[in-house]
């Protein structure tokens, strides 16, 4: 995955708010990247690749059996977009 893409990703969220119309479109999109949304406190103790004001940004390495998060651009195979809680 290229920074670019993580930018184009982040500021489409961004514009058009977390919801599944949005995801859909980021699917439609980037129809080789799979996409998938929860809250940021789901998500544990993991760095996002990318901080914003109302999601972070996670990557996820499905190349294996089990799919795992990584911040590595080059093993990413997909984007999971976390919503953040206002009183985080």
């Amino acid at each position: 995955m290229e920074p670019n893409r993580l930018q184009q990703i982040a500021a489409i969220v961004r514009q058009a708010g977390l919801n599944e119309q949005t995801l859909a479109v980021l699917r439609e999109t980037f129809g080789d990247t799979h996409f998938t949304s929860c809250l940021d406190d789901d998500v544990g103790n993991v760095e996002p690749v990318h901080r914003d004001t109302a999601f972070n940004v996670y990557l996820v390495d499905g190349r294996e059996h089990c799919l795992k998060l990584t911040t590595d651009l080059q093993s990413a195979t997909g984007v999971l977009l976390a919503q953040v809680d206002d009183a985080d």
